[in-house]
């Protein structure tokens, strides 16, 4: 249950009952080192006090639903009482001075309290709000040296954990850095929490198994959530991984990405919703609600409470129409096209989920179909105008708008950054680009840990007001953001009750009923594209006298920004996940060469085989920093691909020029057309795999049946297996678990295609790549079209709306 904060609307349930803490009311505190659940059903305030085991904190829970309260018990926190009526509630009192102001009453809206706290910064403690932290991957090293110096020197409040979710280690850094934070605080320094995100940590894309009680329920990843065709799953997604959020101490969600997936090229599809702009945009405002709790499930409205994780939708106005397929992450994607003119399609998914508390803006320099600006600058997102004002302006919106990570460096910076993705804007100074980006309606920086050149672009700011060439100045600006992002805080109640109770999180982490819903969701969500009889519906099937090939293959990998290529090969699923339903699982004898790379397979004797099971996934064309489509040691193109077998691209529907490309000195623009060139995949071992197996079935002259559990991220040309499979089941970022039991007909296939999968690479080169759903789908050996929406049920049936 959500309870409401800043209204008394129902009682708080904290831990055990009263008498059986050792806690005591109106204002007195006693010790409780163990977890409790507290029930205030007095007419006064009680206290506790907590642990984690490195941490100690004061817990307040205040009478008739009133808002639970924490602040460590090491620091100077105070707390005011007031009384209304009957009741005796307590405060915090962040400023010290003994007086309850608006900022520290919770029984106001977070934008009434944002707005009355941001009046009282520092331009210094604004410039700090408007950073949000490098990527944080290790929360179980604690509080860091580096960490407490971007918190007390740059004022630092937003912190991006990428690390794991084990929920000790997340609970006692999490306490730690609040803890400190408390104690920056002073007369003239006001007290700002820490507000700790995430980018999606729930998706089971990688998994074998099913997760388990005690750990982060893992669900389909986007793709595989719209494949459910249900936005109801992914409302119920959203209010259970809040919860886990929350108790990991995570206040905003990274997500979701809604970027329309109109280029099936493209390297980020598996984030998205799909291509169908009505069915993404309902999934994206489910996912809002579902986070938020700003909405109930009949429709009505709900409101900020414990359980309510701020969103941030992304990436405005929409980044899925890169040309070729090639990603924004890196120069070789920096460049999106319009070539159907149909920008507004793509913002149409944003507009629905515009409830969202923050939006994050696109890489990409976007182009119409004669490569000129399709807003107003030659620039990314964060620097055009155009694009800003029609999120602002045009659309009313009054959120938090970030950039995308790394926006304020460029590849040509002198320090050679890694993530350097300033568009267009190569020629501004560092102070420059965030000048511009702010000016432009923008609030904070992704990936920025120092506040100097947010505070030189503050200079730069009052000095154009002063010169008549802005209407406001620089404090009333910094203020405007300054209050949207503390806004974010205070909704999710981080000002009040900021520290965690690591009883309670353990017990919501991967609590039994996430946990089944999420295993429920990644079995709906897998779609089955062909049956000839291979598989037969039947929950309480046994297979344990049943022998199992799963053949092996291997990944080439891609260097990266980041890393050389990783070589990896093995099973193409899961063999201890497979062995957990079968007798036996055989596989294929292996030869490798002196560096470990396989030389050579040998398929197993099949006389005892009763299936086989061929893991495959989307032909890999790389990963966002990449650089997938371009070679730059040669500045030379190539094609990304969506079958497994070399593709030259060489048909009457490749372009022979491309749209995109820079400006060139002479005034010229460059050509990224990738004509006559081939395609590079680093799995097209996969292929190798399935035909390897088909073939030993064939030689075996046994009637095996051969079923493909393709782990999808981008659509795939079935041409190259379709017709020797006897079935097909596609899973969009579900655990192997998921395929099997479907294989194996243990639970009903309920899914259908969010993307189209082409008949061949000809239909995707006349594809426009801001146009959905105008492929030529691949048609199969049965007569069915692997169009968008298309699914069959166990029975052959097919998947009616």
């Amino acid at each position: 249950m959500r309870i409401t904060c800043g209204r008394s609307l129902a009682a708080v349930a904290v831990a055990a009952a009263l008498a059986l803490t050792g806690c005591t009311s109106g204002g007195s505190t006693a010790d409780a080192t163990a977890s409790s659940n507290l029930e205030n059903n007095g007419n006064t305030y009680i206290t506790q006090e907590l642990d984690d085991g490195q941490t100690r904190f004061t817990r307040v829970v205040n009478p008739n639903g009133g808002q639970v309260l924490s602040y460590s018990a090491d620091g100077g926190m105070t707390i005011i009482e007031q009384v209304e009526g009957e009741y005796t509630y307590a405060f915090k009192d962040f400023n010290g001075n003994g007086e309850l102001d608006p900022a520290e009453d919770w029984r106001r809206t977070g934008s009434e309290r944002a707005a009355d706290y941001a009046t009282g910064l520092s331009k210094e403690q604004m410039a700090g709000l408007m950073l949000f932290s490098a990527h944080e991957r290790a929360p179980e090293d604690g509080l860091t040296a580096e960490q407490q110096q971007y918190l007390s020197e740059s004022y630092l409040r937003a912190v991006l954990n990428a690390g794991g979710s084990d929920v000790t280690a997340n609970v006692q850094w999490v306490n730690q850095m609040q803890a400190y934070v408390e104690t920056l605080a002073s007369a003239d320094t006001p007290y700002i929490p820490v507000n700790f995100s995430s980018d999606p940590r729930s998706d089971a894309s990688g998994d074998g198994a099913f997760t388990g009680v005690g750990e982060i329920s893992s669900w389909p990843g986007s793709l595989g959530l719209a494949a459910t065709f249900d936005p109801d799953t992914v409302l119920q997604f959203g209010q259970m991984a809040s919860q886990e959020y929350r108790s990991l101490g995570i206040g905003t969600a990274l997500s979701p990405q809604i970027d329309l997936a109109t280029e099936p090229r493209w390297l980020r599809v598996s984030g998205t919703f799909g291509e169908d702009a009505e069915m993404a945009g309902a999934m994206a405002a489910n996912y809002v609600a579902g986070f938020q709790g700003t909405y109930t499930q009949d429709g009505g409205e709900g409101d900020w409470g414990t359980d309510s994780v701020a969103t941030m939708i992304k990436h405005w106005p929409g980044d899925g129409a890169g040309e070729g397929g090639r990603e924004s992450h890196t120069n070789a994607g920096k460049y999106e096209v319009m070539v159907g003119g149909n920008s507004a399609e793509h913002r149409s998914v944003f507009q629905q989920a515009l409830e969202s508390s923050a939006v994050m803006t696109s890489y990409s320099i976007t182009l119409n179909a004669e490569g000129e600006p399709e807003y107003t600058q030659r620039m990314g997102s964060s620097y055009d105008d155009g694009k800003l004002s029609e999120l602002r302006d045009d659309n009313a919106y009054e959120g938090v708008v970030v950039t995308d990570w790394g926006v304020t460096r460029a590849t040509t910076d002198p320090d050679d950054p890694v993530i350097a993705t300033g568009w267009g804007a190569e020629d501004l100074s560092v102070e420059e680009r965030h000048f511009q980006i702010i000016k432009n309606g923008t609030d904070m920086f992704g990936g920025n840990n120092d506040a100097a050149p947010v505070l030189a672009a503050y200079d730069l700011w009052q000095e154009a007001y002063e010169a008549g060439e802005l209407d406001i100045d620089a404090q009333t600006r910094w203020q405007q953001s300054a209050a949207r992002i503390l806004a974010m805080s205070f909704n999710i109640g981080a000002f009040d009750d900021p520290f965690l109770d690591l009883a309670a999180s353990q017990a919501q982490v991967g609590s039994q009923d996430k946990v089944t819903a999420g295993q429920e969701a990644q079995l709906n969500s897998v779609v089955t594209l062909k049956n000839d009889g291979a598989i037969t519906l039947d929950p309480e099937a046994d297979f344990s006298d049943k022998t199992v090939y799963i053949p092996q293959t291997y990944d080439t990998g891609f260097n990266s920004a980041f890393s050389e290529a990783e070589y990896t090969e093995g099973p193409s699923l899961d063999v201890e996940v497979a062995e957990q339903y079968f007798g036996k699982v055989v596989t294929d004898e292996v030869e490798y060469d002196a560096d470990g790379h396989v030389t050579g397979y040998t398929a197993p004797d099949l006389t005892d085989v009763d299936l086989v099971l061929v893991g495959m996934r989307s032909p890999i064309n790389g990963t966002s920093f990449s650089k997938a489509g371009w070679n730059e040691e040669e500045d030379s193109w190539y094609p990304l691909s969506l079958q497994y077998g070399t593709y030259t691209a060489d048909g009457e529907n490749v372009r022979r020029t491309s749209i995109s490309g820079d400006i060139l000195d002479d005034g010229g623009r460059e050509d990224r057309s990738y004509y006559g060139a081939t395609s590079a995949i680093s799995n097209a071992a996969d292929l190798d795999a399935f035909n390897r197996a088909a073939d030993a079935v064939d030689a075996s002259d046994r009637d095996i049946p051969v079923v493909v559990a393709l782990k999808a991220t981008n659509p795939v040309v079935p041409a190259e297996f379709e017709a020797r499979a006897d079935a097909i089941v596609v899973g969009f970022g579900v655990a192997d678990e998921a395929l099997i039991r479907i294989a194996l007909g243990l639970h009903e296939s309920n899914g259908r295609l969010p993307i189209q999968f082409p008949a061949d690479m000809d239909t995707v080169e006349a594809n426009q790549e801001d146009v959905p759903k105008d492929l030529t789908p691949y048609t199969d050996s049965a007569g069915n079209a692997y169009d968008y929406g298309f699914g069959l049920h166990l029975d052959g049936s097919v998947i009616e709306d």
